[in-house]
């Protein structure tokens, strides 16, 4: 029976392990997916369980800690017992997604499902990023005109040459940001950190925008499935009203040839974030949901 002393904290070197499974088993939401575990492992503690061909994850936080659907070759026994696990510890079993719901309400239909609408990845047409058609990209148009009007910009891709610009142009995104100040921006600033530090390992890829020959804003991205490009990160000067555009359709350009699809992750309730998020028209959600503690408890005193 599956116990949490089978799941150990991930570590640098079980990346291979995960970028095994990915092959046969690709990771949909960015929230699962190696890069983000391992580099937000500060904020967030991760573990893993590798079972046969499944691996089974746990979260925990300030908020709790959450048991993660079997991802891998579908097990009803083992699936049961991450709910059992759940139930027991007293975690949330939570990070359910489309396929794992539909899942649940056919084999426990008492177990009451809730979204999770924080934690949904926002999921774009790379073509609409990379181009801005329509009326409804207007206003962000206006403000990329207006950029381009205003300031001269290259840009070049993240590699050896230019990685020690780039830890510069961080260390003063965050003199400007503040992170000290806020624990969420502080340990988004470990992350990008541990991030850049194993960039290659990672085999991340990166775009520089630099105005007046400093680089002043960056990407940073990767090919999470066949579909999709996730952007890790995405960080500007404040010094340059529209610089964000700018660097989210030149990223959109340079992958679109790549994937039909750009995941720019979750905006964890962030009014700001998420007004931004919906700004550029995501063509669908990669949503996430989590069962009820209340239903879980009956669901494993009866049938489980």
């Amino acid at each position: 029976m599956l116990s949490l002393e089978d799941l150990k904290k991930i570590r640098l070197e079980d990346k291979p392990i995960f970028d095994t499974h990915y092959q046969h088993y690709p990771p949909m939401h960015s929230g699962e997916l190696f890069t983000t575990m391992i580099s937000w492992g500060e904020y967030v503690e991760y573990r893993y369980a590798k079972i046969d061909d499944t691996i089974i994850i746990l979260s925990k936080d300030s908020n709790g800690t959450v048991l993660h659907p079997p991802s891998g070759k579908f097990n009803i026994d083992l699936f049961k017992q991450v709910i059992s696990l759940a139930e027991k510890e007293d975690c949330i079993f939570g990070f359910i997604k489309q396929a794992e719901k539909k899942l649940l309400a056919t084999q426990f239909p008492t177990v009451k499902i809730e979204e999770d609408r924080d934690f949904f990845d926002y999921v774009y047409q790379a073509s609409d990023l990379a181009e801005l058609p329509g009326t409804k990209y207007g206003k962000i148009r206006n403000r990329l005109h207006k950029f381009t009007k205003n300031f001269s910009y290259t840009t070049e891709e993240i590699a050896e040459n230019n990685m020690d610009e780039v830890h510069e142009f961080l260390k003063r995104w965050c003199l400007w940001k503040d992170c000290g100040s806020d624990e969420l921006l502080e340990n988004e600033r470990k992350a990008i950190i541990y991030s850049m530090k194993h960039f290659f390992d990672f085999s991340l890829k990166g775009l520089a925008l630099r105005i007046d020959g400093t680089i002043q804003a960056i990407a940073v991205y990767e090919k999470m499935n066949a579909d999709t490009v996730v952007v890790h990160f995405e960080k500007g000067s404040p010094d340059f009203d529209g610089i964000y555009k700018a660097i989210n359709m030149e990223t959109a350009q340079r992958v679109r040839h790549l994937v039909p699809f750009i995941d720019r992750e979750e905006d964890l309730g962030i009014p700001g974030l998420r007004q931004a998020k919906l700004s550029y028209h995501p063509d669908h959600f990669i949503e996430i949901y989590y069962a009820t503690k209340e239903s879980l408890r009956t669901t494993t005193s009866e049938s489980l």
